[in-house]
């Protein structure tokens, strides 16, 4: 493993843009059991546990492509889990992958993300 470069501590956080901050940081914050919080500004945040905080920016534009970085979260049980996201908002992306190993998914604004079972996360 290599050394990070001499004055880097850390990630701190995964930025996404966003055209309803609160709106998507209320549905990550309901899958991931954190803590959201919200600017003057209508930017807001999620913070889960010890990991790098999650930052939705408010832009005008919505989402046209796929996404380029996209979160890997660990389930105890891809199914379970899978229908948990869905009643929360999110929508199937079998057309990103439909392998049956993970699942991947589409938070209410259309960013993928994946689902992964405890023998791959």
């Amino acid at each position: 493993m290599s050394e990070a470069a001499p004055h880097v501590v850390g990630l701190a956080m995964v930025c996404t843009d966003s055209i309803d901050p609160p709106a998507l940081a209320g549905f990550w914050a309901s899958l991931l059991g954190g803590e959201m919080s919200v600017d003057a500004d209508g930017d807001a945040w999620v913070s889960v546990g010890s990991g790098p905080r999650l930052d939705f920016l408010r832009v005008p534009e919505v989402k046209t492509l796929k996404n380029r970085l996209h979160l890997d979260v660990a389930v105890a049980d891809v199914q379970l889990a899978t229908a948990e996201a869905l009643a929360l908002g999110a929508s199937r992306a079998d057309d990103v992958y439909d392998g049956g190993r993970w699942q991947v998914l589409r938070d209410p604004e259309g960013n993928e993300f994946c689902l992964l079972p405890p023998d791959l996360s």
